[in-house]
């Protein structure tokens, strides 16, 4: 498996890959496939380099999951704080792809002038509270019944971490 930054080649397989969560997971609370030119539009506003960037792993051709930054909240003054998030290609998860993925997501923002990570996950997922926890991050509140899918609502868990502080 090899970690890398994102292409724009990559942008159908990411799609692909999130469009199973729509459509089968609470993970994401987008209710309607996204289309190859909807994900293309998403891909266009990350960067090479700086804070807000797209990180896939590739196995044998394909990706099998895909991580990335980007900005908390649009007001300037959020400009230090990003968030984070990771996805992995059904079937593939528990073998390290998102472990692998956050150790390089995360080792790249901490040289940028960056303070705060944040991650969003719709509880219960044991498995990402566990990745989030390996990877430094805490959990500071929880937004009951912020969103509804599959008839049904969900809590979220606001979590943080810190960057450059070390």
């Amino acid at each position: 498996m090899r970690i890398r930054p994102a292409a724009a080649a990559d942008v159908p397989q990411m799609t692909a890959l999130y469009n199973h969560y729509v459509a089968h997971s609470s993970a994401t609370f987008d209710v309607e496939p996204w289309t190859v030119e909807r994900r293309q539009e998403w891909f266009d506003r990350f960067e090479a380099t700086g804070p807000h960037r797209v990180l896939v792993a590739e196995e044998a051709g394909r990706v099998v999951g895909f991580a990335w930054s980007g900005p908390w909240r649009s007001r300037p003054a959020y400009a230090t704080s990003v968030e984070t998030s990771v996805y992995c290609l059904d079937g593939e998860t528990g073998r390290g792809i998102g472990t692998a993925l956050y150790r390089e997501l995360l080792a790249v923002l901490e040289a940028e002038s960056l303070r705060r990570a944040f991650a969003v996950i719709t509880l219960p997922n044991e498995a990402s509270e566990r990745l989030h926890r390996r990877f430094g991050y805490s959990q500071v509140g929880v937004l009951s019944e912020a969103g509804r899918k599959f008839g049904r609502f969900w809590d979220v868990s606001i979590w943080q971490r810190a960057l450059g502080e070390r």
